[in-house]
Formats: structure tokens, C-alpha cells, sequence
């Protein structure tokens, strides 16, 4: 009875990875299915070769319809095993049509082993079986195989993406094959087949896909949790980015009030100036921390449309000189006058990787110069920008230039303590380039200065559709006659907003709230224009503005105020029905943009 011996090991290999298997809830794909009906009819394979074993040697009962249908289960399963190379080597479109194929398949094959004469060897030891049957099984079987090997020299040179571990029963199968040919010859009392089978059922397990459904619910828990976590902290960032910004509107406003006014001394006009420039730098910071977040979830948008370029150029040298002010500085300029005047992209995202290696330069430079070049390539319809900046500054290490991009990271900071700085600035700059398939160089010498080079593409407009709008000082606005209703539960912002619009001789009307706002619409006074904060208690700025439309004959424009200034906020609010969105603190520019295009007579 030692011929039961690796019949009844192969039968505890196919019990075990049974258990391991079904013990867990499995994804249900064609992968599991198919490995599945291999175990099932491996597990049967192997108990019925131990009773067929155990009734021809303890019993003495040989029928050949009993080896027969031994030889059948073998066949069945390396069909199952060309099954799934085949599903993996070709685009299979309908596993049902494969799976009648290969049943016609076996049915026939089946019909031919039935019909054949098989002679049973049971001499002692030896179990075994000769004649046409036998012979004819081994033949559709090595088809099998040889068909299997096919496939895999075509997913090798065909498609060389599929992974080769896939592929590794085949070749385990074709090992023990081979093995069991020779044990045959030399251990012909060793029936080896079950154990083959169950040998690459094991090695099978290890490389099919099969994740544990359990595994993947905490997997998707965990990024439940974590997209909760990232909502928790854009929620977090915006309303930091309201809270700060509610008091630099005032800080802003009025220090630029100050700045405009004739009767503040010379000596105090320089602190105020002072302010200013501090309240800029705070709002870079915030303005950073919210990008980089914003880049981080993946929500950061390239908005493309038409831009002027002569503006933008005209925008940078402006920014560079103020932020330059007293330090001993050249600041020299060489633009390239044939750029095409008007480009297609993101040309407030390319002013502001502009802006940001700009600011970089004057921040580590204390003398000498700074030098911005800009030329350009045209192909076909595509401007290739080329931007350099070059100064002669402290200079950058070596080892540090690909650090220059890493968040926070701020370089040599024990020797740079009095330069201010979050290192947010090239960070954001590469990842805005890296969105606009563009490309940054770095070279630097320490103590001799650096040199950025910058490559962004943008498309040539031909034929401009957008009208550049013309900013007018607020002595030129003929409005005299015009009144603003500023809505606004902070009693500061409301002083501002008033203070602002008298430069431009506006009559203003303040309410603290949308309630208050809604009453004075109600009661039959006219606006020409209603600056509508957002965050309010009760009724909230678009609840207002709601409230407001379903009044009979209302039409009167309707700008959100808010210091909500996050990324695509304005689109948001655009959609809710204001008809412009304004941020704290306010820009100057962006309230005259405003005052022209709703309350200039001319």
C-alpha cells in the first residue's frame, strides 16, 4: 500500500489550501472563479484516488471505468489551467463563450477516452494503466500544455505590461510533468499525479489576485477616514483663510487709506508703509498654505483663457520694484518685444511662478542686480516661453538645489535667520509647472548668485475674443449719483468698505445683515450695486442673494464680498448667482475692475 502514500499527502495539501481559500470572503472575479473550480475538482481528484487506491489493493476490485474517470479529472483540470492563461494573455470579451467552448471541448475528448480499451497494471506495488485510452489522454493533455506555452510567449513578446508571475503554475506544472516521467521509471509504485496537481494549486494561490474582502474594507475605511481627515482640514483652511483675512481687510484698507491721505506726516506715512508691506507678506503666507493644500488634494485647476501678455510683463516689473524698495538693487529687464501679444493658459498661474522665483531673488540678495529675461520660440500655434531669472545673491550649495523644491524647506536657515519665508514659494512653483507640463533649471554658484530658467508653453491667439477692461482711478469714475448697499456683519469691514467707496464719490447705505438687507429692498429703496458679505449669522450671503431674486422685479447687480479666497471660489459663487466675486482683503484694482463695469457712466 505504499502507492497511497503521495495520493494521501496530496489529499492533506488539497484539504489545507481548500481551508486557507474559501475561509475568507474573496473578490469575485474571473481569476478566483476559475482557481476555484481547479481546488474543488483537485480536492475530488484526490479522495477519489485514495478510495480507488484502497479498493483495488485492500479489495481487489479493477474496473477499468474507475481509471478512466481518474484520467478524466486530470485532463478537466489542465483545461481549467489553459482557461486562465487564456484569460490572461487575450482580451477575452465573454468568459461564458470560453467556458461552452472548452465544454464541447472535454465532452469530446471525454467521448474518445470512454470509447478507447484501457489495460490496468496491479503487479504488488505497481497501479498503473496502458493502451489507447491512456494514450490519448496524455496526448489532449501535453496540447493542453503546449497551448498554454503558446500563450505565454505571446503575452511575452505581445504584451510585455501583463506580469510574468502570473505565469508561474505553467511552468511548475510543466517541472512536476517532467518529474513525474521520470519517477514513473524509476519508482513505478509511486502514483505522483494528485500531488502534481496539488503541488501547483499551491504555488497557484501564491500569485493569483486575490485580496481578502475583509482586508478590503479596512482598507476602505482607512481612506474613508482619511478623506474625512483632508475634508476636516480644507474646511479647517478655509475658514483660517476667513479669519485672518477679516482683519487684514481692515489692516489693508485703512493703511492705504492713510497712505492716500495728504494730511499724515511724511514720518508716519512710513510706518503705515510698513503695515502695508507686512499685511502683504501675512497674506502671501496664507495664500501659499492655501495652494500647497490645494495642490495636495488634487483640486488645484489650470483655468485657460485668453491673457495680454504686454499686461502681465508690465504686472511683474511693477510687483519686483515695489517688493525691491530701498536695498541696493539694479533691477534690470530684457523682454522680448515679438512675444505674441495675446496667449492662451493659466496667465495668472504663470505671473505666479514668475512672481514667486522673483521674489525668491530679492529675498536672498542684498547688492548688485537682478536680471528677468524673457524670450520665446514659436512653433507652429504654441509660444514656447523661456523665463530667466538671474541675480547675484548668496547662492545655493550644490548638494541643496533639489531641496529647493520640498515643501517648507527652507536652506542654510542657521545663516538665513532674518530672511522671512514659509519655503512654500518654489515648491508651489514646481508643482504649478509640473500641471502645465513646463520645466525648471537651476544653477547657482554660493557667493556669486543663481540663475532660474523656466519653459512653459502657451498657445498663440490669432484673433482675440476678450476685451481687456481699462482700470480707471477712482477721480475718473462719473458715478456721483450712484449708491452702493455694502452688507456686512463686521462693523470694521463695513468702515472700510465705505471709507473705499467715497474716494470714488459713491453714496453708500451699510446693513449688518442679510435680514436688514432684504427689508431695505422690500421697503422700495433703489442701489445701483449690493456688496454682499458671505459669512453672516442667520441668513448667510447666498441666502440672501436667494431671498433677494425671488423679489419681484429685482435686478440689481449683486457682488459677493468675501473672505472666503480659496481656489475656484469665485466660480462657485458665480454659479449661485452673483454676478462678480470680489476677496479681502480688497484690491484696489479689482474694486475699480468693478466700479467701471457697474457704476461708470462712461
Amino acid at each position: 500500500m505504499s502507492c497511497i502514500y503521495l495520493p494521501m499527502a496530496a489529499l492533506f495539501i488539497s484539504i489545507l489550501v481548500n481551508i486557507l481559500f474559501f475561509s475568507k470572503v474573496n473578490v469575485k472575479n474571473i481569476e478566483t472563479k476559475i482557481y476555484s473550480y481547479l481546488l474543488v475538482l483537485n480536492l475530488i481528484h484526490c479522495l477519489y484516488n485514495c478510495i480507488v487506491i484502497i479498493l483495488i489493493k485492500q479489495f481487489n476490485i479493477v474496473i477499468p471505468i474507475l481509471h478512466k474517470i481518474d484520467i478524466l479529472m486530470i485532463m478537466y483540470w489542465v483545461s481549467g489551467i489553459f482557461a486562465y492563461m487564456v484569460t490572461l494573455s487575450l482580451p477575452i470579451k465573454s468568459y461564458r463563450k470560453l467556458g461552452f467552448s472548452l465544454t464541447i471541448i472535454n465532452i469530446i475528448i471525454s467521448i474518445i477516452i470512454l470509447s478507447l480499451p484501457m489495460t490496468v497494471v496491479n503487479e504488488g506495488e505497481i497501479l498503473n494503466t496502458i493502451g489507447p485510452s491512456t494514450d490519448s489522454a496524455t496526448i489532449f493533455v501535453t496540447c493542453y500544455v503546449i497551448s498554454c506555452l503558446i500563450l505565454f510567449f505571446y503575452v511575452r513578446f505581445k504584451q510585455k505590461d501583463q506580469p510574468l508571475k502570473k505565469f508561474i503554475p505553467l511552468f511548475v506544472l510543466i517541472g512536476v510533468l517532467l518529474l513525474g516521467l521520470l519517477s514513473r521509471n524509476f519508482f513505478p509504485n509511486l502514483i505522483i499525479e494528485p500531488f502534481m496537481i496539488s503541488f501547483v494549486n499551491l504555488v497557484m494561490f501564491h500569485t493569483i489576485e486575490n485580496p481578502d474582502i475583509k482586508m478590503i474594507e479596512q482598507l476602505n475605511m482607512a481612506r474613508d477616514q482619511a478623506d474625512k481627515a483632508n475634508q476636516a482640514k480644507t474646511e479647517f483652511l478655509s475658514s483660517m483663510s476667513h479669519e485672518i483675512r477679516t482683519p487684514l481687510n481692515a489692516i489693508v484698507g485703512f493703511s492705504n487709506l492713510l497712505l492716500e491721505n495728504n494730511d499724515v506726516p511724511a514720518s508716519a506715512k512710513e510706518d503705515v508703509n510698513d503695515i502695508v508691506m507686512a499685511s502683504d507678506n501675512l497674506l502671501e503666507i496664507v495664500n501659499g498654505i492655501l495652494d500647497i493644500s490645494k495642490i495636495e488634494a488634487n483640486k488645484m485647476e489650470i483655468e485657460n483663457q485668453e491673457y495680454s501678455f504686454p499686461k502681465l510683463a508690465n504686472e511683474l516689473i511693477t510687483l519686483t520694484r515695489g517688493r525691491i524698495g530701498e536695498k541696493p538693487i539694479l533691477f534690470k529687464t530684457s523682454i522680448d518685444e515679438t512675444i505674441p501679444p495675446v496667449l492662451f493658459g493659466d496667465g495668472k498661474r504663470v505671473k505666479q511662478i514668475i512672481v514667486n522665483i522673483l521674489t525668491n531673488a530679492v529675498k536672498y540678495t542684498e547688492k548688485g542686480w537682478i536680471e528677468l529675461r524673457i524670450s520665446h520660440v514659436v512653433k507652429d500655434d504654441l509660444c514656447h516661453l523661456i523665463i530667466s531669472v538671474e541675480d547675484t545673491g548668496i547662492g545655493i550649495k550644490e548638494g541643496n538645489i533639489n531641496k529647493l523644491f520640498d515643501k517648507f524647506e527652507r536652506l542654510d536657515i542657521e545663516a538665513n535667520t532674518t530672511i522671512e519665508g514659509t519655503g512654500l514659494g518654489l515648491a508651489i512653483t514646481k508643482k504649478l509647472l509640473d500641471m502645465m507640463n513646463g520645466k525648471i533649471v537651476v544653477q547657482s554658484v554660493v557667493g556669486k548668485g543663481s540663475k532660474f530658467t523656466v519653459a512653459i508653453d502657451q498657445k498663440i491667439v490669432k484673433n482675440p475674443t476678450f476685451k481687456e477692461v481699462e482700470v480707471v482711478k477712482p477721480t475718473e469714475v462719473v458715478a456721483t449719483d450712484k449708491t452702493v448697499l455694502v452688507v456686512d456683519d463686521n462693523k470694521i469691514n463695513l468702515k472700510v468698505a465705505q471709507k473705499l467707496l467715497e474716494q470714488y464719490s459713491l453714496k453708500t447705505d451699510l446693513v449688518a445683515s442679510g435680514d436688514e438687507c432684504i427689508a431695505r429692498i422690500k421697503e422700495g429703496k433703489r442701489y445701483d450695486l449690493i456688496l454682499m458679505d458671505i459669512m453672516m449669522p442667520k441668513l448667510n450671503g447666498v441666502e440672501t442673494l436667494h431671498e433677494l431674486q425671488k423679489l419681484p422685479d429685482f435686478n440689481i447687480p449683486v457682488v459677493a464680498l468675501t473672505a472666503d479666497a480659496l481656489t475656484g471660489m469665485r466660480e462657485k459663487y458665480l454659479k449661485e448667482g452673483f454676478d462678480e466675486y470680489l476677496a479681502k482683503p480688497i484690491n484696489k484694482e479689482e474694486l475699480n475692475r468693478i466700479i467701471n463695469i457697474y457704476l461708470n457712466k462712461e
